[in-house]
């Protein structure tokens, strides 16, 4: 199994393709509780509106109170264009912006199935 150019073409057909990202944001310090408000309202509202969204956790960092991670899973590649393209991502930015560093793109690939469980 291959996969060329960022396409998930063959993880599709075998059914089980799941695009995954993580990044991470630096927040000052008295904004933490901001973002955490911004972050869970952005998983709610893409969890109950965007049909390809099936998680989006927001992590802490163990050693750094101010270092935050997202960890989004979609259903493919055009799940999560969806998302970056609609409302919530949008609202999400806007309010986060002006006291966050980032995102930083730690990771971002697409699931590779256990051919024996598909």
């Amino acid at each position: 199994m291959r996969v060329q150019n960022g396409s998930v073409t063959e993880l599709t057909a075998l059914g089980r393709a799941m695009y995954q990202i993580l990044v991470s944001f630096t927040v000052r310090p008295e904004h933490r509780d901001d973002f955490v408000r911004a972050a869970q309202k952005t998983r709610r509202d893409s969890l109950a509106n965007e049909p390809g969204s099936h998680r989006f956790e927001a992590l802490v960092d163990e050693e750094n109170a101010d270092l935050f991670y997202l960890n989004e899973v979609y259903a493919d590649v055009a799940a999560f264009d969806a998302h970056a393209g609609g409302p919530s991502f949008a609202a999400f930015f806007a309010e986060v912006s002006a006291y966050v560093e980032g995102p930083t793109w730690l990771m971002r690939g697409n699931l590779i199935p256990d051919k024996d469980e598909v």
